[in-house]
């Protein structure tokens, strides 16, 4: 969670830190405490104390999709409704109507969202094969040394492009 700006993990020692530990009622160690941007009383964690326990809970309060590891699930950044639109993008000869579609329903969108239109205007400029090239390129890229925020945005690209790559090999094998 160390990439996300959201989602901040920290460890105090309550037994040097006693006047904050006192303010906050921990009394036992170790205590977990999640503190929102609305709720700077905390809550108290009960839930399990494995990795998987702590990603499923923290995932679930931030709004995030983080795995094991660090890493980004291979469905963040996507969006269901923009997946449906990539399906048909690739599926239909009439890309620019569907663009079009693509920039209404991602007009209100973050940046991320806005994604989907801009592969699509690739693939109308490049073809079809713009989807693998550019998801080939993404996994070099991530194979070498970056920041935790780029691996973040050229992961949640591919994932993206994964939309459209599944849309592209169902309607191949048609």
């Amino acid at each position: 969670f160390k990439a996300d700006k959201n989602c901040v993990v920290a460890k105090v020692d309550a037994d040097s830190e006693k006047e904050l530990g006192g303010r906050f009622g921990i009394s036992g160690f170790p205590t977990i405490k999640f503190f929102s941007k609305d709720n700077k009383e905390g809550e108290a964690y009960n839930g399990g104390r494995g990795e998987e326990d702590f990603n499923k809970f923290l995932n679930e309060k931030c709004g995030l999709k983080r795995v094991s590891g660090g890493g980004l699930a291979d469905d963040a950044g996507r969006v269901e409704a923009l997946d449906a639109l990539a399906a048909k993008f690739m599926g239909t000869e009439d890309k620019s109507a569907v663009m079009g579609e693509t920039v209404s329903a991602s007009a209100d969108m973050d940046k991320t969202a806005q994604y989907y239109h801009k592969v699509m205007k690739k693939v109308i400029e490049k073809g079809d094969e713009f989807i693998s090239t550019e998801t080939a390129r993404l996994s070099r890229m991530l194979e070498g040394s970056l920041s935790d925020d780029k691996k973040d945005q050229f992961t949640i690209r591919k994932n993206i492009l994964a939309a459209f790559a599944s849309s592209s090999d169902a309607h191949t094998e048609l």
